[in-house]
């Protein structure tokens, strides 16, 4: 076996301050499985996790990574592995950690589950060669798909298919304002919001983003720039009306600007606050226009089989797919993370593991 290598938060610092230190890999326990690991991919939980979350404390030392895709090389006692799933076959990772017994569990609300966490965060995740998951957390990866794509599938296309269908209830037809239209998140939207049937449009913050959003199926992409004036152009194309569903995950910058794009009636769901956790609006805004707000955080495990069904249904003409902006050597995950919160990339950044 070639070494064993993972990185490790040791205490919370800026982007790319995990170290990299040799580990042998542990046995799983019944129940679970362990991954041989060919590929992870970074999000934006990363980043969060390496710097700390005020009031959140973690259990340091850790190793970062929700995403992973790799080849089942050891099974727990007496575990059973999901359809499509074999030893020593590949599979990749549905994010997601629960107990599996509680109420919201057993209704399929995994994602409400008192005890519920991603990996990477509250335990050891994939930025490693190996890593120990629920077998349950396993998912088959379509024929065609390379360890890259499937790594940086589950987290992003969970939280979009969560946000616009379970959440948002979007109906063909409607029209959605993805801001951020070039993250890993906002590419994952674009598409599903085209698959469904509505319209995007999408927020950039360049013409080269811009360019690849309409490739994704935006009807309209904008680049960002003064706030008031782009509201403007979201009503113009909108016949004055706005937007039903504004898809908001960049939060204090774009909040107020959400509020005054979504129409009478219309949605407005979040599912992060990378600008800032803090913000403040008119309420009377929000009852005169009659608009809903939505949180939203990962979503029902379920919805990754949802998305596979839907991908073999139409396996020669897909409908979405995981978009790759740079691959690293895991070796250069540090530099990975720092590539990420520059911002300057389009779609998942995504370590190679050799």
């Amino acid at each position: 076996m070639a070494e064993a290598f993972r990185f490790r938060i040791l205490e919370h610092g800026p982007a790319g301050s995990p170290v990299r230190e040799a580990f042998v890999p542990a046995e799983p326990k019944p129940g679970w499985v362990r991954l041989e690991l060919k590929a992870m991919a970074l999000n934006r939980l990363d980043l969060w996790t390496t710097e700390g979350i005020p009031g959140f404390p973690l259990p340091l030392p850790l190793t970062p990574g929700c995403d992973g895709a790799g080849v089942v090389e050891a099974v727990g006692e007496g575990t059973v592995l999901p359809p499509g799933v074999e030893l020593a076959g590949s599979a990749m990772i549905a994010p997601g950690l629960s107990c599996g017994v509680c109420p919201a569990c057993l209704r399929g609300d995994d994602m409400l589950c008192p005890t519920y966490g991603i990996l990477g965060h509250v335990c050891d995740g994939t930025a490693a060669t190996h890593v120990l998951v629920p077998a349950g957390n396993l998912l088959p990866i379509p024929g065609n798909w390379s360890f890259e794509q499937a790594a940086a599938f589950p987290l992003v296309f969970l939280t979009a298919w969560e946000m616009l269908v379970h959440k948002c209830h979007l109906r063909p037809g409607e029209t959605v304002l993805v801001w951020g239209g070039g993250s890993g998140v906002g590419s994952a939207a674009i598409q599903l919001v085209k698959a469904l049937g509505g319209s995007a449009i999408a927020v950039v913050g360049s013409e080269a983003k811009a360019m690849l959003c309409w490739d994704l199926g935006a009807e309209h992409v904008l680049v960002r720039g003064d706030l008031k004036a782009l509201a403007g152009k979201v009503r113009g194309l909108t016949g004055k009306r706005g937007v039903d569903v504004v898809f908001e995950h960049t939060g204090a910058a774009t909040w107020t600007t959400s509020l005054a794009v979504c129409a009478r009636g219309g949605r407005i769901v979040t599912c992060g606050a990378t600008t800032g956790r803090e913000t403040s609006f008119d309420l009377r805004a929000l009852f005169a226009k009659q608009i809903q707000i939505r949180g939203s955080y990962m979503g029902r495990r379920e919805h990754l089989w949802t998305l596979l069904s839907l991908l073999q249904k139409h396996s020669t003409n897909p409908p979405f797919r995981p978009v790759l902006d740079r691959v690293f050597d895991l070796a250069e995950y540090p530099e990975a993370q720092r590539h990420l919160e520059a911002g300057t990339g389009f779609g998942k950044v995504v370590c190679r593991i050799t």
